[in-house]
């Protein structure tokens, strides 16, 4: 038992400051997500939109499931919630009450992916999920609000390593993501064949410049399928090893940032990347945080936290009023509530990883469907399958065919020029942003065929609320399909028309 203790605190023991920086990054990147998700709070999120609330109640919602953005289809109350959301981020980077900020920052988080499913992706699970374990770290104790109010001795250095039950759990989680992702990725154009990349490039609606360059080098995508399939097989097993650990640390930092890096390069992702790049940091070891603390934060330490310290002072200054509470004997004593929260963390770790491997052809047992419920609860489902087990290929791009009263055909996805079956340049500039990218891809399955009206019809009233000299009384939505084929081969395009609209006579 002691050397199972000596391993587990070798292995899941972080630097506090690391999970400082994450926090820090996390909750940037949720103010940038909700900064992009606001510029289509009307059409992701209100029943003007494409997703009405009756649609999601019948079709993609669970009993589970939880969301205050689904209390009004009005998109001036998902502004304030937007707002609210913001706020608390902005707390959780700031480290101002820190431990709320995180919870609070979770829910809303939670709350919004579950108002419109249909426009994320990977990296959202990934966020939710370190959210999640936030909640029970204490990455509030450096470069925050909170560590400022904190009187230090001028003799003791504040303690920068900790372990527990949420630490494993957190690294535990980064092995998860790309040991799951990898089983994931059973298919022979992954394991043997190495086109994985090639099909992957081969996708004009997420093709990137850098893309583009090794595109045309079929052996070099074929090394760099392998290489990437067994990265994410092998690579997560480093974190596993007790000797080294800080040399082996760096190894896996180094090597997932550059992994996704290269990926932001080639592939139209969104946030994703940033996301992954985010859930590492918190890996960083003693002596990279020791370099990054002296060369990046050291001016904190030499004026004791100064900056926080100021930041502090106006947030008391915006303080109205404040309520202290005093109580002389707590309802739980604080060692049973310790003892609690690792109990459920535990719980909540073994969860997961039976959820995870649950989802692979693995032969272990199987999450029962009726034990389901805490998942989707919690949102602690998961799924990594990212380009798994085989690559999309049903590559295309999309027309918005409008007839005006003139009996023109224009194309509103190409600001109203004359129709045409002519591929774009770039069809991944078509999208706005990647949650665009998404919802046009989750368009195209049968089995999401009731979407299709609700996007057509918000698609003519946009087009006619903002051309009054161009009104267009009926729209096609067509899909260019231009499968992937092996070998550099090209396919013809075929023109699928899958929704129609047409405005009421009056």
């Amino acid at each position: 038992m002691k050397y199972l203790e000596l391993y587990l605190r070798k292995v899941f023991t972080v630097d506090l400051r690391a999970l400082a920086v994450m926090r820090i990054w996390l909750a940037g990147i949720i103010l940038t997500d909700l900064a992009i998700r606001a510029s289509d709070m009307e059409a992701h999120y209100s029943n003007m939109g494409v997703l009405p609330l009756h649609v999601l109640h019948q079709h993609l919602w669970l009993p589970h499931f939880f969301s205050l953005h689904t209390l009004s289809g009005l998109w001036q109350v998902q502004l304030i919630l937007f707002v609210l959301a913001a706020l608390f981020a902005l707390f959780m980077l700031l480290g101002y009450k820190t431990r709320i900020s995180t919870v609070a920052s979770w829910l809303l988080l939670l709350s919004l992916q579950n108002r419109n499913p249909l426009i994320e992706q990977g990296g959202d699970d990934l966020l939710r999920m370190l959210l999640f374990w936030g909640m029970f770290l204490p990455w509030g104790r450096f470069y925050s609000v909170d560590a400022a109010q904190v009187k230090q001795t001028a003799i003791a250095a504040p303690k920068t390593s900790y372990f527990s039950v949420a630490t494993a759990a957190y690294i535990l989680q980064i092995g998860l993501v790309y040991f799951s992702t990898a089983l994931l990725k059973n298919s022979p154009e992954w394991t043997t064949e190495g086109t994985a990349l090639y099909y992957a490039l081969s996708l004009d609606q997420i093709l990137m410049p850098g893309g583009r360059l090794i595109y045309p080098y079929p052996e070099l995508l074929r090394v760099l399928t392998h290489i990437s399939y067994y990265t994410e097989l092998l690579l997560p097993f480093l974190l596993l090893i007790p000797f080294y650990n800080n040399f082996f640390r760096l190894v896996v930092v180094g090597v997932l940032t550059s992994f996704h890096i290269g990926i932001s390069l080639t592939l139209f992702v969104g946030l994703f990347y940033l996301i992954n790049i985010a859930s590492v940091t918190g890996l960083l070891p003693p002596p990279a945080m020791d370099w990054i603390d002296r060369k990046l934060f050291s001016s904190f330490h030499k004026t004791r936290f100064g900056p926080f310290k100021r930041i502090l002072q106006h947030f008391r200054k915006l303080a109205f009023f404040t309520v202290h509470i005093r109580i002389h004997r707590p309802l739980i004593p604080n060692y049973l509530l310790v003892q609690l929260r690792n109990g459920f963390v535990a719980v909540a770790l073994f969860y997961c990883i039976w959820w995870n491997l649950s989802g692979t052809t693995l032969p272990t047992p199987k999450i029962p469907d009726d034990s389901r419920w805490l998942g989707y609860t919690l949102r602690l489902d998961q799924h990594w399958g990212m380009f798994a087990p085989t690559v999309f290929k049903d590559d295309g791009w999309y027309i918005y065919e409008g007839s005006t009263a003139k009996g023109l055909a224009i194309d509103l996805n190409q600001q109203g020029k004359e129709v045409d079956t002519i591929k774009p340049a770039s069809v991944m500039s078509l999208f706005k942003n990647d949650r665009w990218r998404k919802y046009s891809e989750n368009y195209l399955f049968v089995h999401n065929a009731y979407m299709r009206p609700y996007y057509c019809n918000y698609l003519m009233r946009r087009w006619n609320e903002a051309h009054p000299q161009q009104q267009i009384k009926k729209l096609e939505v067509i899909y260019m399909l231009e499968p992937s084929l092996p070998d550099y081969q090209v396919a013809t395009p075929k023109r699928e028309v899958l929704c129609s609209c047409a405005n009421q006579p009056e």
